[in-house]
Parts: structure tokens; sequence; C-alpha cells
């Protein structure tokens, strides 16, 4: 049985198909076709963010919270455009994010028309795919197919552009395609995962050789764990070898900071015992992560005397920042698995315990009694181990990362690859969604937070019951840090001013609190954690706080800058 319907009616028939029943958009006149028919599907919520920028990073939010793929929806000119930044952030960090953007009628196309941009030209770098749409009887293939990309292999963002004239024709359509001159494909399959590569077995054995004659082995655990779903896995590798565990900014959460073998992040920021550990280590195993240079530091000094296996989905991730021993190309649950399998029994005792009596108690470089530690812990202790946290990026994004004490998987949702400021707000609403029944934090510092705030309003039309955390320093904190160290304390175009929260939140509707002293924060935690709706709660915190340890940009893990002894200022 087949109906006529309009390119328009086939986007929304095919998102309904496809499972999707929660969009993030903000109309025009290129995509007003589609806005025409959405009404018609009641089973998919719209929800009006107040800029586009948000739509893109509530989709990836509500990605990686669910598993699914996210929608986001823009008209053509500005509207892409302003997509652009969550889309490439959804691509740096492996998210499912499928943009629909109108596009002016094909006879306009190349002439400079109203509100007319090459988006498809503009993404093809950040994103997976892109197309334009230019006949109604190829779009439900294109959109299926658009979909299908975006969920297989490495997850990655879409988008798919439909010209305006496009979206008002109409066409014969059926569940496996359309009639007429389309090429009628039926839906691809959602893969699963990779079949074994020619020759895994014996790589297999190589890895499970190798981790049973290291001294010194480490476990680096990233996102791809979160992605697969490898959690399982990777505990039960680390508990049957003794190795210890480390985990990537975007692996944080894939095993408990409170299991024996867990020993924190590296990088730029991790700590000094979990760096040193890299730089002894004689085996590396790295499963699904990038190897990037803020977990690197200066490659040429990376893990000098480590055999490093490297497990990654994407095969052009292996060897590109740092030599690797063995690859194992694959799904990171199913190479773990079968590592698990493989591997022999074993402790490595003596050496983590080495490695425990590097760690050194955290320095208290904060001056006042409101810490950094202090609104963490009493986050914590609010949520109850039922929470997501988002953070935004910078100081925050550091102290949150190395301090909260994550006890469930992904948990921990943060923009790791591209660092977009303004990610926390928006990507929490979709949190939120994907997880109504617990609370969603998201936390920023003041500047990020004033680059998409406005979706406070979003929160209140939508009832979304984000709270939102603000750390206020009156600082761009992490460049004015980047100034102290590394700019002759010059603290050019980093000073910050902000407006009363208290009163922003009362002009929203919504409740807010100020929090300037430690004695305050239970009392306010409490509340905000009980409040049905969105709440704000301000921060101030010591405007010159620095995040220790900190590798120098050129430096090696070997190297740090690390908080001064007690008493001494900076």
């Amino acid at each position: 049985m087949t109906e006529l319907l309009s390119g328009a009616q086939i986007l929304c028939r095919v998102l309904l198909e496809e499972g999707v029943d929660t969009i993030w958009g903000y109309p025009g006149g290129a995509i007003m076709p589609f806005y025409h028919a959405l009404p018609d599907v009641p089973e998919i919520r719209h929800i009006l963010v107040r800029h586009e920028q948000a739509a893109a990073h509530a989709a990836d939010g509500y990605a990686r919270a669910s598993g699914r793929i996210g929608v986001c929806v823009a008209t053509s000119g500005p509207g892409a455009t302003n997509l652009v930044t969550g889309l490439a952030t959804a691509q740096m960090d492996s998210s499912p994010v499928v943009a629909i953007t109108g596009q002016v009628p094909r006879a306009m196309l190349g002439r400079d028309a109203f509100q007319e941009t090459d988006v498809v030209g503009i993404t093809l770098p950040i994103t997976k795919h892109s197309c334009l749409v230019a006949d109604v009887t190829e779009l439900a293939d294109r959109l299926r197919e658009a979909i299908a990309i975006a969920r297989e292999g490495r997850p990655g963002p879409v988008l798919v552009d439909v010209p305006k004239d496009v979206q008002n024709q109409k066409t014969e359509y059926d569940e496996s395609g359309v009639r007429g001159q389309g090429s009628g494909k039926i839906r691809p399959p959602t893969p699963g995962p990779r079949s074994p590569t020619p020759g895994a077995d014996d790589a297999i054995r190589r890895a499970a050789a190798l981790i049973a004659a290291a001294e010194r082995p480490l476990l680096m655990v990233g996102h791809g764990v979160v992605l697969s779903g490898a959690y399982d896995a990777v505990r039960q590798l680390a508990e049957k070898t003794g190795m210890p565990v480390i985990t990537t900014l975007l692996g944080i959460s894939a095993l408990p900071a409170s299991h024996p073998l867990h020993l924190g992040m590296p990088g730029m920021h991790g700590e000094v015992h979990v760096n040193r550990a890299i730089q002894r280590a004689d085996v590396i195993v790295g499963i699904g992560l990038r190897f990037d240079d803020r977990v690197t530091g200066n490659t040429k000094g990376f893990a000098p005397r480590a055999k490093i296996v490297h497990v990654d989905l994407d095969a052009s991730e292996i060897g590109k920042n740092v030599p690797v021993a063995l690859a194992l190309v694959g799904d990171a649950r199913s190479v773990t698995e079968r590592l698990v399998a493989a591997v022999a029994p074993r402790g490595c005792d003596a050496w983590l315990a080495e490695i425990l009596g590097w760690a050194r108690p955290p320095a208290d470089s904060y001056r006042g009694d409101l810490s950094p530690e202090a609104i963490v812990a009493g986050i914590h202790a609010a949520a109850r181990d039922r929470c997501t946290i988002v953070t935004d990026v910078g100081q925050h994004q550091m102290w949150v990362a190395k301090l909260y004490p994550y006890g469930r998987p992904n948990t921990h949702i943060t923009s790791g690859g591209l660092g977009t400021m303004g990610f926390a707000v928006p990507a929490a609403m979709g949190v939120k969604l994907a997880r109504p029944r617990e609370d969603v934090w998201a936390i920023s510092g003041d500047g990020g937070f004033q680059m998409n705030m406005q979706e406070i309003a979003t929160m209140v039309q939508e009832r979304i019951p984000v709270k939102l955390a603000v750390f206020n320093n009156g600082y761009l904190g992490m460049v004015r840090q980047w100034q102290q160290f590394f700019h002759g304390k010059r603290y050019s175009a980093t000073p910050i001013w902000s407006p009363d929260y208290v009163k922003l939140a009362a002009a929203y509707g919504i409740p807010g609190w100020r929090v300037d002293q430690a004695s305050e924060l239970e009392p306010v935690l409490a509340r905000a954690s009980v409040a049905e709706g969105p709440v704000l709660v301000e921060f101030v915190i010591e405007q010159e706080a620095n995040v220790f340890p900190m590798i120098p940009p050129g430096a090696t893990l070997s190297e740090p800058i690390e908080a001064p002894a007690a008493g001494v200022r900076e």
C-alpha cells in the first residue's frame, strides 16, 4: 500500500519509522514545509531552542545519554551555519547526530538567494556524511542512509540538506522506499560489532603474551569503551590481569572511581602518579582512545619504555599519534571480551603499590574555604549517585573530572575533542530527556555559561528540570591560568563580568541561589536537589584558583607544574 506524500511528510515519516521521538530545532523560511507537516506526527516531540547551536548540542547530549541518534533541525543560511559548532563537537567525540536543514529552492541555488549557504560544503570536513537531496523520490532513501551512517561503525554526525521545493513536492511512498524514479533501496540494517579482521586470533594471542610478560602493564580506557558498552569486559580484563586502569577525559565512568585498580585521569591535568605510571610502564593496552595531545603531552617523550597495544574500531586512529607494537581493529567490547578469554590470570600488586606510593594528597592551593573540591563533594552528596554530570569546558571541567567519584557508567558527559565552551547547558537538556528519572547537573564556568544561558527559557517552556551550577571566578579561568604561567601574568581579555545570576534565575521564573562560603553548600544543594523544575546555583570561588598539576605545552608527562607548597603564593 502506497501513499502520496510531500517531501516534508516523508521526512517526518522516516524519522518516526526510525524510532525518533524527540527533535531539537528552530523554524525558518526554507524549513517551513517540514514544520507545517510536523504537527501531524504527534509521536515526535519538538523542542524549540533559543539558538540553533543549542539544538545541535542538545541532540548530541541526547545521543550520548540514550545510545540513540539525536536529531536537530534548522533553516537555511544562518540557521544551518549555527549548527556547525555543534556538529564539529559531535564529530570529534563520535556522537550520532542527524541534522536536517532547509535549503533555498533548487532554481535559486548558486544565485546568492536570501539565506542561501552551501551548508554541505561547509560541513563535509566536520561530519561523517553530508548531502543535498535534489529529488523527492530519493528523499526517504537518503535520509535512511544518513541515519544508518550516523549509527554504524564509529558513530558521528550527518547532515541532510533539503531544498524547500523538494519538501513541497509529492511522490508515492511506501515503507521500503519510494516508487517511481527513486532507487527503492531497502533500509540498511544497523550494523553490529565489526567482524574480526584477518589474523585477529593471532593478534589476540600476541596481546595476551605481552600482558603476561609485562612487569608494569597499564590499561588505558577511552570513549570507545563507553560507546560500545564494554564496561564489564574492561573490568574483567583489569581484574583478571591486575592491570591498573587509567581513564581518559571521555573514558571517565567506564570503571567506578572506587574500584581498587582505578588510578584516575592522565595527561595535561592528570595526577602526577598517573602520568608517572605511563612513563614507567612497559606495556600499555589502550582501548577506544585516540592518544590525543592532551593525553600524551609531547609524543616524543610519551611512554618511552612501553609497548603499546591499541584497540580501536577506527583503523585510521591506530598509529596516528603514537607508534604501536600491536593493532587490534574492532569493536571495543568484542575485542576486550576476546582478550579476557585469552589472558592468563595474574596480579600486579607490587606495581600497583609502587604507583600508589607516588600519589600525593591533594594540595590545598585554594584561598578561602569554598574550594572546588568542596563544591564537587557537595554536589555528589546531594545527588546521591543518581545523577549524570554534564560539564562545560575550562577549569571547572578539570576539577569535576578529577574530583567527582563517578560510580555508574556513562554518567560523565563533556566536550572532549573540540573543547566547546557553551556545551553543558544545552547538552544537559538532551541528557535529561534521555534520562528523565534521574538528576542532571550542568556544570559551567562563568564564561561558558554565558554563551548559552538563553536556553534556560527552553527549559522553562518545555519543562526540562536541569540543575545548573556556575563556577564564578570573574575570569575565563583556564585562559587566565595559561596567561599566569606562560605569558607573564598579563591577563589580556580574560576578566569577565557576570550578571546577578540569582536575579537572572528570578527573571526566568526559576529558583536561584548564590553560595560564597562552604557552610552554605549543604543547605543550598539540599534545596536545589529536591526542586522539581530547573534551578540555578552560583558558586563564587577564588579568582585565581588554578588546576594542578599541569603539563606545559611542548613538555612531556614527566615535566608537570605542581601546586605550590602550603603557605606559598604562586
